[in-house]
């Protein structure tokens, strides 16, 4: 093949790549501006290489015009690296300034190209295999030092950015630096004969391969289907050298085999005939795939846009309930109908309903998906509901630990806190107590009314000293099995029931796995808390009541309903205002529960104004 001949495919071949990628780029960059700076690189690119070739033609006006513009190729990739630099941990405000005056970059540019080819910055002349051949001349070097300035600057912003960066950008950058390299490498031998070196350039005839290293290198990291193009590519590739290889030496055998007419067959033409049979299939090799999966899984596409909309809006989820709900949503969507999702930390009781279900369940230190009537779809929707369990079985994991680390960040801040308030607690019920007793002596010679009216106020500052002491002191629970029945009818007598009915519908051997001490200060509380409400009113009613399950007992009673703004603060300190009250008797309930590892809840859906729902565990806490 000729040299000038070579050199001319290449450009032409560099030329048709750099149009198909900065094409490819400008569809795929939606609205990434650096993107769509770096397709304007390649187009730049695929000029510059046509100029040469419109040179070689004895175009020389065109040949010299394209080629002196190719200031505005490195000013394509500076705008490309202000924006891919400029994103996550190496944003910076100076960084925007200078992409909003981008425009005068590119004017810049321009002005530059224009200049030194009015000045006639170049020339052609002939050497070796060429007969016309481009080469820099006095104003011309200022154009390729301007060129090669902003090139350096680009790439100094990429170093900087390198630094900056992180994770896949960070990679991204790297793998730009090497292919520059070897674009520097392949271009540098254009200038030679500019400078009185009469070299054939042998590194430009690989100049094709730098165009797709750099836009790989750019977006390899980015973007999936990339990595599938390369895998591909380099399929066909070696897929090629392979049957080229076959077809020599089929043809070099054909003769001892006795096929005299196809060793006769010249070599050129076996292998154009195989490549041609192979661009054939790999022409047909698209639809045919397609064709092959709507025939093996009809009826659904996955694509990567989908699988990220996935991961972000399970993503964004806070809650079981909050991911079960947009689990549903998102698989009946991509599915066309109704899918049940359920997210378990036990193996289930029940069967599974008549519809479509899918079941995320806790087995040891992970979380698997099962899908529940799924038989009759098609494999195609029955691969979506594998590929989206999947997901959601990995964010389960996630959602888990970060509940876990926020309930552990919780206790420990509670902790905390409870520490500080005890040593204040005991300080100051140490402090009042004292005034107190000096008060309750000097009421000794008082009236009986005024005597009895301070004794009682005495007796309520004095129990909330205790309710203090108790909510804020530290609690040592020594559970045991504790019969129910007989602890309330020994706190019978201590209320004043006042016509209030107790009714008490719990088994004569009922028990539960609590601290006596403890969950006596539970009941009282409880009880005392009910009474407030209920004793004022016709048909006051209190129910114990046991529960489904062991360890679970109800408290109902017909007092007023608890507004639904207290509901969800229920359990905090000083809620509550009942008249004589500390406020402080729910918390204290709370925490004796968390105490046993048990836990306490309000409930409205229970077929009471007010219920109470207690689970105290048939182990003791660890």
């Amino acid at each position: 093949m000729p040299l000038e001949f070579a050199f001319e495919l290449m450009m032409m071949l560099t030329s048709g790549c750099a149009l198909l990628v900065s094409a490819w780029l400008f569809w795929r960059a939606r609205r990434q501006r650096s993107m769509k700076a770096l397709a304007g690189f390649g187009v730049m690119m695929a000029l510059w290489c046509a100029g040469h070739v419109a040179v070689f033609y004895g175009w020389h006006t065109t040949g010299m015009a394209l080629i002196l513009a190719n200031p505005l190729m490195p000013t394509f990739f500076l705008d490309f690296a202000i924006g891919f630099v400029n994103q996550g941990p190496a944003r910076r405000s100076w960084l925007s300034r200078l992409a909003r005056f981008r425009a005068l970059l590119y004017v810049t540019a321009v002005l530059v190209s224009l200049g030194t080819l009015w000045l006639g910055g170049g020339s052609i002349i002939a050497f070796g295999p060429f007969e016309h051949y481009f080469v820099f001349r006095g104003s011309g070097w200022f154009n390729i030092g301007y060129t090669i300035f902003i090139g350096v600057l680009a790439h100094a912003l990429l170093l900087w950015g390198f630094m900056r960066q992180q994770g896949n950008r960070r990679r991204s950058i790297a793998a730009m630096f090497a292919a520059g390299a070897w674009g520097l490498l392949l271009a540098t031998s254009f200038i030679f004969p500019s400078l009185g070196l009469l070299w054939y350039p042998w590194p430009m005839l690989l100049l094709p391969s730098y165009v797709l290293l750099l836009v790989y290198g750019v977006v390899r990291y980015q973007m999936l289907e990339v990595n599938a193009w390369a895998n591909r590519a380099l399929l066909w590739i070696l897929m090629t050298a392979l049957l080229l290889g076959l077809m020599a030496l089929f043809s070099a055998m054909a003769g001892q085999l006795g096929m005299q007419a196809l060793a006769a067959v010249p070599q050129w033409q076996l292998w154009l005939y195989s490549v041609l049979l192979l661009m054939l299939a790999l022409a047909l090799y698209r639809p045919v795939s397609a064709l092959v999966e709507r025939l093996i899984y009809p009826g659904s596409r996955l694509d990567e846009q989908l699988l990220d909309t996935w991961l972000a809006q399970l993503r964004d989820t806070d809650s079981w309930h909050s991911l079960a709900r947009e689990a549903e949503q998102l698989l009946a969507r991509q599915m066309g109908q109704p899918v049940t999702v359920r997210l378990l930390t036990t193996a289930p009781r029940f069967e599974p309903g008549p519809g479509l279900e899918l079941w995320c369940l806790h087995h040891k230190q992970d979380w698997q998906f099962r899908l529940k009537g799924f038989d009759d779809v098609t494999p195609g929707m029955r691969l979506t509901a594998e590929v989206f369990g999947s997901l959601l079985a990995t964010r389960c994991g996630l959602l888990e630990r970060s509940l876990q680390l926020a309930e552990a960040e919780r206790k420990r801040v509670s902790e905390q806190h409870l520490v500080e308030l005890g040593g204040l607690s005991a300080a100051m019920a140490h402090e009042l107590r004292n005034p107190l007793n000096i008060i309750s002596m000097a009421t000794a010679g008082l009236e009986a009314e005024r005597k009895a009216m301070i004794q009682d106020q005495l007796k309520r500052a004095d129990r909330l000293i205790v309710d203090m002491l108790a909510y804020s002191g530290q609690l040592h629970i020594q559970p045991r099995a504790v019969p129910l029945l007989p602890l309330l009818h020994s706190l019978r007598p201590q209320f004043n029931w006042q016509d209030v009915q107790l009714e008490l519908t719990l088994p004569d051997d009922y028990q539960v796995f609590a601290d006596p001490y403890r969950l006596q200060q539970v009941l009282t509380n409880l009880l005392d808390n009910a009474l407030s409400f209920v004793r004022n009113q016709p048909d006051g009613r209190i129910v114990l009541a046991a529960g489904t399950s062991a360890g679970e007992l109800w408290l109902h009673n017909n007092g007023p309903a608890i507004p639904p703004d207290m509901q969800a603060r229920l359990f905090r300190p000083f809620v509550s205002h009942r008249p004589g009250g500390s406020g402080l008797g729910l918390a204290i309930v709370q925490r004796i529960m968390e105490a046993h590892g048990g836990h306490i809840e309000y409930r409205n859906n229970a077929g009471w104004p007010v219920s109470f729902m207690l689970y105290f565990p048939e182990e003791p806490a660890s």
